[in-house]
């Protein structure tokens, strides 16, 4: 049934990940994957901007798949700096791809955009790509973006006008380097999590997705 969601285990690189499924039209042209943010900051699955962004893609009935990094959770594996846990997308893309062979939308938040887009850009199965809260510094940690110089893949970048992690002279000069098409949106009075503003962006999500040509 359309809009059930299933607990599932699926096979990992580093051990089984855990994961949730929102089923789909049973006739649905496109699949999508929905990643999370740092898990060793409490980022899961089950992060409410996740939440907010599986539910704007499933609600165009395509089946779209959540699930915790290794070592999130139930998810196996130890936590490796984004390394490892880019072979984790690919490893959801795979399951997607094995359960329904069609096109898929990644979208990802904070540490599973960053991680999430380097696999998704350079993977045909995935078709168009959405970056939310894309961090550029944060503490320590550095992220680099020059692979989306080369992705000519749909991209949206939605973060809020107040995002504590990507400053906006940094994340504009990500988005301008990226190739084209590509479409950047700030969701003012937003931070880094979007509190008190999911609605909007969910409504920017199903606004730019019902644009594109997907056929």
């Amino acid at each position: 049934m359309p809009g059930e969601i299933k607990a599932l285990i699926i096979p990992g690189p580093a051990g089984r990940l855990e994961a949730l499924l929102n089923t789909g039209d049973a006739d649905a042209t496109h699949a999508a994957l929905v990643a999370h943010p740092h898990p060793l900051y409490g980022g899961t699955m089950h992060n409410k901007v996740v939440f907010a962004l599986a539910k704007a893609l499933n609600g165009f009935g395509f089946p779209t798949l959540r699930f915790n990094f290794r070592g999130a959770g139930l998810s196996e594996g130890k936590h490796e700096s984004g390394r490892g846990e880019v072979e984790d997308v690919r490893a959801a893309l795979d399951w997607l791809e094995q359960e329904f062979h069609v096109p898929v939308i990644f979208a990802g938040f904070s540490f599973g955009a960053a991680v999430g887009l380097r696999a998704a850009c350079a993977d045909a199965r995935a078709v168009a790509l959405i970056g939310a809260g894309v961090p550029v510094q944060v503490e320590d940690r550095g992220y680099n973006y020059t692979f989306l110089r080369e992705c000519t893949k749909p991209k949206l970048f939605i973060s809020g006008s107040e995002d504590e992690f990507g400053p906006r002279p940094a994340l504009e000069a990500i988005v301008a380097a990226a190739a084209e098409p590509k479409q950047f949106v700030r969701v003012e009075g937003a931070g880094h999590f979007f509190e008190g503003k999911l609605d909007e962006l969910r409504g920017t999500v199903e606004g730019w997705v019902r644009n594109l040509k997907l056929a």
